[in-house]
């Protein structure tokens, strides 16, 4: 179903509205206090984003452990930022939540980084592949060159994983070697994957690392995009396309520094692909940096 403007103002009309839904879907009347160790009954707190305990008085913010804690924008704000992300194929740059929100360039920019941490961390890093599946990897280069550099000098290098029919992972790393480029894949897919990439060398040593991986490849040096095996690495580029231009078309330059961020983002979009009414949900309800002892 699709949630458009109307729908996300009546479901949270206001602030308090907000803080509600935080309350009630993590925790709820009857949560056990952390301090006294009682099922309790909450009472609202009207001077601060908490609620008190029947028994002890002990304090319980809701916003502890989500972007939205020590933050003094407008809860409501802070939702209709993520329903802008949600609602967007190609990425909400900062100037546009600054025009959307009516806050400060430094609030929105502030605003949409943890917007993009909260997306990685909701998306989460389960493995890629095992036995009779397929990964395709592939690196891309993102960012400008150096003033009279040539190739890939001066870009940041992303190594990119996605497993066909399935989900993407992707890792910002620092070099092209061959340790660096094969300790994520190690790291995040599992054993006995099929594994497709182009003819860059630094594969050649997936069969050397343990794994029982069967390397297959695609010779894009002689113009080969599909072998005769069905061999590719398609799926992974088109993420990477999407990517590139969703930075140079929306933020026109992105730091290496925030890069893993945007990443981030790409991800939790492309993984949700087939689910887009689950977006606005997911980062609504889903805070895995919560605990309940604030």
């Amino acid at each position: 179903m699709k949630q458009t403007v109307q729908d996300f103002f009546k479901r949270f009309p206001d602030d308090e509205t907000c803080l509600v839904h935080l309350f009630e879907n993590s925790y709820g009347q009857g949560h056990t206090c952390s301090k006294c160790q009682k099922p309790a009954k909450w009472y609202r707190i009207k001077a601060e984003r908490a609620y008190s305990c029947q028994w002890c008085g002990h304090h319980l913010h809701p916003t502890v452990g989500t972007p939205f804690a020590k933050s003094r924008t407008s809860l409501q704000l802070w939702f209709f930022a993520i329903f802008l992300f949600t609602k967007s194929r190609n990425g909400v740059s900062a100037k546009e939540l600054e025009r959307q929100l009516g806050v400060t360039y430094k609030t929105a920019w502030r605003m949409g980084h943890e917007i993009r941490k909260h997306m990685a961390n909701v998306d989460g890093d389960d493995p890629l592949g095992g036995s009779g599946k397929t990964v395709e990897v592939d690196e891309a280069f993102i960012g400008g060159r150096k003033p009279g550099a040539y190739g890939s000098i001066g870009k940041t290098v992303v190594l990119g994983m996605v497993e066909k029919g399935g989900d993407v992972m992707t890792e910002v790393v620092p070099n092209r070697r061959t340790k660096t480029m094969l300790t994520p894949i190690a790291d995040n897919v599992l054993k006995g994957t099929e594994i497709h990439t182009d003819e860059f060398s630094a594969y050649d040593m997936l069969k050397d690392i343990g794994m029982d991986y069967t390397h297959k490849t695609v010779n894009h040096s002689k113009k080969e995009y599909v072998s005769r095996e069905g061999v590719t690495t398609n799926t992974i580029e088109g993420f990477f396309m999407h990517l590139k231009r969703t930075i140079k078309g929306t933020h026109i330059w992105v730091s290496p520094q925030h890069l893993s961020k945007y990443t981030g983002e790409a991800e939790f979009m492309y993984n949700r692909r087939h689910r887009p009414e689950s977006h606005l949900t997911d980062l609504l309800t889903v805070f895995p940096n919560q605990t309940s002892t604030a």
